[in-house]
């Protein structure tokens, strides 16, 4: 049973390849971006944003090692269902990741054309992505797999992957961004948008990637960068034609195949 509800969990989110946000840990391949794609904020904007992170917590802190006690925790989840959804969840790039929500929103992203839709979510990913490197540039804080060598990750990571810093998590930024898009346009479905997003940012210390810091540094600066693009100008234009397409792929009722098998996943316990 649990074979046939990981390849369902595979398939159903469309798993191609697992990226992380650092340029480590990308593989190109399935980059969607064009070179002149740009975000909402300036550089400047962006680097302001960066700078109000916290630094990370003083190895040896209490934090710190509260962190690592739980992070030991997670590998107690090693090849369970949960995991393999945390295999799908590394992917964060629009489109592909964009059908993490598929299941929340009840709709089939993965089979609608959505141009707009998707150009928001880039532009978005391209400010967050941007906001936590910056912000990861100020303090460097080993990632679990990388304070431990022998850490399985749930994705495929080069060696400079592994010692690639951790925090703030770029994959929560990205994701709580998402999250926070979904919520707008759909507000009412927006707890269960910014909870998907949360999930993700779980995935990534079910995956041993980060620590519980780096994942809530992550989803403050998100929401930090999500709130500043959105009263960029164009914001709203590109939120309403995105609304519409949204629409439509509701209106074709397809929906992902995969959703029974991510619920069984998504209650695994947590340690």
């Amino acid at each position: 049973m649990r074979q046939a509800t990981a390849g369902l969990i595979a398939a159903g989110a469309l798993l191609s390849a697992c990226a992380g946000t650092p340029a480590a840990l990308r593989p190109q391949a399935v980059h969607v971006a064009t070179p002149e794609t740009k975000g909402y904020l300036s550089g400047p904007r962006i680097q302001a944003l960066a700078d109000a992170v916290p630094p990370p917590p003083v190895a040896g802190s209490p934090t710190d090692l509260a962190d690592k006690a739980r992070s030991a925790r997670f590998k107690t989840l090693e090849d369970s269902d949960r995991w393999l959804l945390a295999t799908a969840h590394a992917e964060l790039r629009p489109p592909l990741a964009l059908q993490h929500f598929d299941c929340t929103l009840g709709v089939r992203l993965g089979s609608a054309t959505t141009p707009n839709l998707n150009r928001l979510m880039q532009r978005l990913f391209h400010d967050s992505d941007a906001a936590a490197e910056l912000a990861k540039a100020r303090g460097f804080r080993p990632r679990p797999v990388g304070d431990d060598p022998e850490r399985r990750p749930c994705q495929r990571v080069s060696e400079a992957g592994r010692k690639s810093a951790s925090y703030p998590s770029g994959s929560s930024t990205v994701a709580t961004v998402y999250g926070e898009a979904f919520a707008a346009l759909e507000p009412q479905r927006a707890t269960e948008a910014r909870r998907t997003a949360h999930e993700m940012g779980l995935s990534r210390l079910v995956c041993g990637m980060h620590y519980p810091s780096d994942v809530a540094a992550g989803e403050t600066l998100g929401k930090a960068v999500f709130d500043a693009a959105s009263d960029a100008p164009g914001f709203e234009a590109d939120l309403a034609a995105a609304r519409t397409e949204l629409a439509a792929a509701r209106a074709t009722g397809l929906t992902n195949p995969g959703c029974a098998s991510e619920r069984v996943a998504l209650a695994t316990p947590l340690p």
